[in-house]
């Protein structure tokens, strides 16, 4: 039971509920599939990829575009979404994002030539992109204070879930019917059912309060306090506050708040997100290019992917039990490099597909160690005012990176410098955000948030 010393307001009864997972675990679950189908669509890049060479005959450096397009795509969303959602409701943006994604994925299966696929998977990407910064604000705001870092932290492990299952359902149809356009079809059947299923999530309190629909805003509470078997008691509402625009002027606002308030900082936010991620979506994007390369068959390159995709779930457990007794600089510091020199190896032993396999599983969890406590190290150097702002930001400037890194990976590094050099090179930025977060970012672990 929860006491006041003043009349609390609609937030305060919100954050102060009890976890019950038929009310905030269903909106956890149903925000975390479209985090998941994230993931699936990130990975089937890689899967396209070598699919798609053979059926227009393109070259590594023409069919690198596959990604590149998704994934500018997504960063456009991630800019854009998390705004719009602030403007049309959390819900609506919930819902749209996914609604996008699934008609231009389909599209994409009919595309009549490589061109066109790339425009249909640049506007899928601008659907999906937006599932992230949606998700976790709509999830976020209705989850209860006590376990909101826990959840928050969870719902990276839709992530690995979603990369697996690419694989494995992408093997799957290969093996049957041979055909790139059945595993995007086959993708949007799921996508369309968790859209159907987000028409009843509720919409977010503080949203509907922030436009001034106080009545709305009081009912979504009341049902909220009955569902969970909270205490009833009275509370006031907020006036309205007028939600941020998207406008160039609001853009260049942003960027200048955030690298005001602590260049070194900003810095050190950007270059984990580039090089960290540049790395994962590197092996994700051309893995299963290189396995076939090397002999692979191709259901069996699918696979391995998967399995390098699913082990980091384990990756983001230990994640959870490390952050808070190690620290985030202690754990980004060796998991980020480490991540990088294992795919050197990868590179060295690819031949050798006991060992490839076995160095991409441990790539596989190595990485996904390092990426959820990326997000919280970052989410916690910024201030309330800029929290939301310099992740998303960092976010984008990733997305950018990894769009671009793949195509220029594809196009000049690893014909020019060989796989494992290129690897090395990938590596090398990790290692210099490393570095550069050591003498001037500090250790966030147990600090209370500013």
């Amino acid at each position: 039971m929860n006491t006041y010393t003043t009349v609390p307001s609609g937030e305060q009864i919100v954050q102060d509920l009890p976890w019950r997972w038929k009310v905030q675990g269903r909106i956890f679950i149903i925000g975390g599939l479209g985090f998941m189908f994230d993931a699936w669509d990130v990975t089937l890049n890689g899967v396209l990829i070598p699919l798609l060479s053979k059926h227009w005959a393109l070259a590594a450096s023409d069919v690198a575009w596959v990604g590149t397009a998704n994934l500018i795509g997504m960063a456009l969303g991630a800019f854009v979404w998390g705004t719009i959602a602030d403007s049309i409701g959390r819900k609506k943006a919930f819902t749209a994002t996914l609604l996008i994604f699934s008609i231009f994925t389909v599209f994409g299966a009919f595309a009549p030539d490589f061109v066109w696929f790339c425009i249909f998977r640049f506007i899928a990407g601008f659907g999906l992109g937006g599932c992230i910064p949606v998700d976790y604000a709509l999830v976020g705001e209705f989850t209860p204070r006590k376990q909101r870092g826990r959840v928050l932290t969870a719902m990276d492990g839709w992530w690995p879930v979603g990369a697996a299952l690419c694989g494995v359902v992408s093997a799957a149809l290969v093996a049957a019917y041979g055909d790139w356009r059945v595993i995007m079809l086959v993708m949007v059947i799921p996508a369309l059912l968790v859209f159907w299923i987000r028409r009843g999530v509720p919409e977010s309190p503080l949203f509907l309060i922030s436009k001034g629909r106080r009545e709305e805003a009081a009912a979504v509470i009341d049902q909220l306090v009955k569902d969970t078997g909270g205490t009833a008691v009275a509370y006031s509402l907020p006036k309205p506050h007028e939600a941020p625009k998207l406008s160039a002027g609001s853009v260049l606002a942003q960027l200048r708040g955030i690298w005001a308030f602590n260049w070194k900082i900003t810095a050190t936010s950007w270059l984990l997100f580039f090089s960290i991620l540049l790395v994962y979506y590197l092996s994700l994007t051309w893995m299963p290019k290189i396995l076939i390369g090397a002999g692979f068959a191709e259901y069996k390159a699918f696979v391995t992917t998967a399995g390098m995709a699913g082990v980091g779930l384990l990756g983001v457990v230990v994640a959870a039990l490390l952050v808070e007794r190690v620290g985030r600089k202690w754990i980004l510091a060796i998991t980020g490099p480490l991540a990088a020199a294992t795919l050197v190896v990868v590179a060295f032993v690819v031949d050798i597909p006991a060992a490839a396999v076995g160095w991409l599983l441990a790539y596989g969890f190595v990485v996904q160690v390092a990426i959820p406590v990326l997000y919280a190290y970052v989410s916690e150097l910024y201030p309330t005012e800029l929290r939301g702002s310099g992740f998303g930001w960092a976010s984008t400037f990733s997305r950018i990176g990894a769009g671009f890194g793949p195509l220029i990976f594809g196009a000049y590094f690893w014909p020019t410098f060989g796989l494992a050099t290129s690897f090395a090179l990938a590596g090398a930025l990790v290692v210099i955000a490393v570095v550069w977060m050591a003498f001037f970012a500090p250790e966030t672990k147990q600090q209370h948030l500013r």
